[in-house]
């Protein structure tokens, strides 16, 4: 029988992680289109956007592997509130500033604020989770992002109005809400890890795993670059549909609803996610989500009318819904059990190299080609990411059948004794 000590936190963490992650992630959410939309009206340009959609994921970028190695030897849960304080801080600076510098400032300190909770929570995850759970925990806690982006932005459309100039204002008080949202998550992150005993931290010394040998491992790379091209194609329709739909002349609240039902999509694709891989397999499931996901990507780019982009949209989140969690199950079990938590932040210095590079190419081919040029990138990028899934299958299958050679060794052992 299994006695649960009082440092446990039960089997509601699961749950009350979701939940908090539901109000970080709607924070985020209904900030990045309300970052747009405020630069907007400060004078920016595509260029300019591409820059402050970047400068979000900058400061993680060299933030991720050194917090994953604390991580790795320490308790994951401080992790959250700190990252809250940092959200919370950036939404509500970000409605204050003045100056396109100080916005892209203060949206590095937001992406610095969702690094930390992502890790901590990401860890969590692999660490309160068995092997055969792996793919369900990490899709419903990816169901708490889920729910953050389909609220975030319904509310940040509905706030923002560009009637009479008033962007300005309700841009920044898009971005002020947001922060008060991004703080109600504290109420959800009390007592949320187990702690193990002091004595079993000081009975294995801590480990560093050098960074090459976890790249090394494999399928931790094809991890890594499904991950990016997944959370690129998300974060760019994110910053650009408001772009594209000022272009097009789609009210900000007409986006907001296109941006939450993509989300809505993503959110169905999780739920059914297990009967899927059992149907589809992890393989094909993956490539071919990743191959459609990079055709209605490049899509966007025509001028459809807003019934079809919609339509379009929703397949478009529910193939996505996909890359996420099953990109995280595959670097946890395949990088070495004392660096998960490095392994998966490597993942998101992936994920926030992707934010940096996609978001300023994006700026550069907007303001060469137009503002829906960078979803042919994206296309492009997720097309991409399907091959590398297919390769990895094929791998997979070859290493599935090596280990069938040395099995009969074991049975010489019994013989080997009654003769002795």
């Amino acid at each position: 029988m299994t006695v649960r000590t009082a440092q446990e936190p039960g089997r509601s963490w699961l749950l009350r992680l979701v939940i908090a992650f539901a109000f970080a992630q709607g924070a985020v959410s209904m900030a990045r289109p309300a970052v747009s939309y405020r630069a907007l009206s400060l004078g920016a340009d595509e260029r300019a956007i591409g820059v402050i959609t970047g400068v979000y994921a900058l400061l993680p970028l060299f933030a991720a592997v050194p917090l994953g190695r604390r991580t790795d030897h320490g308790r994951c849960a401080p992790l959250l509130p700190f990252g809250v304080v940092l959200i919370t801080g950036g939404c509500a600076l970000s409605g204050r500033a003045g100056s396109l510098t100080a916005m892209a400032a203060w949206s590095g300190v937001m992406g610095l604020g969702h690094l930390c909770f992502v890790i901590g929570a990401q860890s969590i995850v692999a660490r309160q989770s068995g092997p055969a759970e792996q793919d369900r925990n990490f899709g419903h806690f990816t169901i708490g992002a889920s729910l953050g982006q389909l609220i975030g932005p319904i509310a940040a459309g509905y706030l923002i109005s560009e009637r009479d100039g008033a962007m300005a204002r309700t841009s920044a008080l898009a971005l002020l809400v947001a922060a008060a949202v991004a703080a109600v998550s504290l109420g959800s992150l009390r007592r949320i890890e187990h702690r193990s005993p002091p004595a079993a931290h000081r009975a294995e010394p801590a480990r560093k795993v050098p960074v090459g040998r976890i790249l090394r491992a494999r399928g931790v790379p094809a991890g890594i670059f499904i991950s990016l091209a997944v959370l690129s194609a998300t974060d760019i329709i994110t910053a650009y549909l408001p772009v594209v739909g000022e272009h097009r002349g789609i009210a900000p609240a007409t986006v907001g609803l296109l941006l939450s039902l993509r989300a809505a999509a993503t959110i169905a694709c999780r739920l059914v996610m297990t009967p899927m891989l059992r149907v589809l397999g992890r393989t094909a499931l993956l490539t071919t989500t990743c191959l459609l996901a990079g055709v209605l990507c490049a899509g966007i780019a025509l001028p459809v009318p807003v019934a079809v982009l919609a339509v379009m949209l929703a397949v478009l989140g529910f193939c996505l819904g996909v890359g996420q969690p099953l990109s995280m199950t595959t670097v946890v079990r395949a990088a070495p059990p004392e660096a998960r938590s490095t392994a998966l932040a490597l993942r998101l210095t992936g994920n926030r190299l992707g934010q940096v590079a996609a978001p300023a190419s994006a700026g550069l081919i907007a303001g060469v080609a137009g503002a829906a040029a960078p979803f042919v990138m994206l296309g492009a990028l997720l097309l991409a990411a399907a091959g590398l899934g297919v390769r990895g299958g094929r791998r997979d299958r070859q290493a599935g059948a090596a280990p069938a050679v040395p099995a009969p060794r074991p049975r010489r052992r019994p013989t080997d004794r009654h003769r002795a």
